[in-house]
């Protein structure tokens, strides 16, 4: 019999992952919901015996977690510091004008996505570039994700990562992520040194960091479904 994909909790439908590199089991509220990462060889048995006894704490963080917005036309979404009310456009292209999104009307969700996130790579390369260039260090390859836990993070090999919802943010926000992802260039860690750095490219980058932690969480909460 296959593994299931699910398992249901009062009523909550918890997707199970398994990690080779799990060493217990985690359960964590992710983009998509509930998911409970196992090690490779962890029993189902031991899933539905951890999830029951972790259902009060299950329900508690769902219960408070802002409801999803889903995008679609006639939705205003943020971009870059303002907002953007989407339209439905008559021709198969996506644009810009005049504070409205023009998108194809049979995939709104979709091509709204994929605006984003080119706009996203265009400004982090950019940005990315730019900081790079002042501290003297080369970067590797930028790889755009949709990750809740992080904004970014950077590789020993210097390859760099980012969150391509950044572009919703205001674009001082976007390079101040930049910025301190560059940074470990030069220092793979958070010490006063590494700081230091980040102070010396992006001066105010405490004002941005704020911004993310007060709102961040609303940036996840538009959902451009599958």
């Amino acid at each position: 019999m296959p593994e299931a994909d699910f398992i249901e909790v009062s009523g909550h439908q918890v997707r199970i992952r398994r990690h080779p590199r799990a060493k217990r089991l985690t359960l964590r509220i992710g983009a998509q919901g509930p998911v409970l990462t196992l090690p490779r060889r962890a029993a189902m048995a031991k899933a539905r015996d951890f999830l029951h006894d972790h259902a009060a704490w299950l329900e508690e963080k769902l219960h408070a977690v802002p409801p999803r917005i889903p995008v679609m036309v006639g939705r205003t979404i943020p971009f870059a510091g303002q907002s953007l009310h989407i339209v439905a456009a008559n021709d198969r292209k996506t644009g810009v004008q005049d504070g409205r999104l023009l998108v194809p009307a049979s995939d709104p969700a979709k091509a709204t996505k994929k605006f984003l996130m080119d706009q996203a790579r265009q400004d982090l390369t950019a940005a990315t570039i730019e900081y790079a260039s002042r501290i003297d260090k080369n970067f590797g390859k930028i790889t755009l994700r949709d990750t809740r836990s992080r904004w970014g993070s950077c590789t020993s090999r210097g390859d760099l990562n980012y969150s391509w919802r950044l572009i919703m943010a205001p674009s001082e926000v976007l390079d101040y992520v930049a910025a301190h992802e560059v940074a470990h260039l030069a220092q793979m860690n958070h010490s006063p040194k590494y700081w230091a750095i980040v102070a010396k490219i992006c001066p105010d980058y405490h004002v941005y960091r704020n911004w993310l932690r007060a709102n961040g969480a609303e940036l996840h909460r538009y959902d451009f479904g599958s």
